[in-house]
C-alpha cells in the first residue's frame, strides 16, 4: 500500500492505475514509473480526436524583462482549465518557449522538455492527459523578445 501511496504522490495519477502499474512491474517503482509513461501515450492517443473548447492563455516573463511569452493551451473542459496543475502545466510550457525558442507548436512538441530533458514535450503533456483524463493541445504560442 505504501509502495501505491508514493507512485500517487509521485505521479498524480489514480490509485488504482498506480497499482495496476505495480503489479504488472512486479513491484519495481522505476518500471512502473516507465508502463505508467507508456500506458500515457496510449490514452493521449485515445484522447487526440477529441475536441478541445476550454483553455487558457499563459503568459511568462523571464527575469531579465527582455524575453516575453503567451501560450494557448487547450482542454476540453473548463473544470480541466481551471485546475492549479493546468495551469502550471501552461507555465511550464511558456517557460519552455521563452528558453528554447522552438519554430512552431510541431518544433516545440518534439524538443526535449527544459525541466526534464529525458523526456519531450509532448511526453510531459501526455503526463497530464493521462492525469486529467482530457486531450490537451498546444493551440499555438507567441515569443518576444528584444
Amino acid at each position: 500500500m505504501d509502495k501505491i501511496k508514493n507512485l500517487r504522490e509521485k505521479t498524480g495519477i489514480s490509485i488504482m492505475m498506480c497499482k495496476k502499474a505495480l503489479e504488472e512491474s512486479g513491484g519495481d517503482e522505476k518500471k512502473a514509473m516507465e508502463w505508467l509513461r507508456e500506458q500515457g501515450v496510449e490514452v493521449a492517443e485515445k484522447k487526440a480526436r477529441r475536441g478541445t473548447g476550454a483553455g487558457i492563455v499563459e503568459s511568462y516573463i523571464h527575469s531579465n524583462g527582455q524575453v516575453g511569452v503567451l501560450v494557448e493551451l487547450r482542454s476540453e473542459t473548463d473544470f480541466v482549465a481551471r485546475n492549479e496543475e493546468f495551469k502550471a502545466l501552461a507555465h511550464d510550457i511558456a517557460m519552455h518557449v521563452a528558453a528554447l525558442d522552438p519554430e512552431n507548436v510541431e518544433s516545440l512538441l518534439e524538443q526535449p522538455f527544459v525541466k526534464n530533458p529525458g523526456i519531450t514535450v509532448t511526453e510531459y503533456i501526455n503526463g497530464f492527459i493521462q492525469k486529467f483524463g482530457e486531450n490537451i493541445e498546444v493551440n499555438r504560442f507567441e515569443r518576444f523578445a528584444l
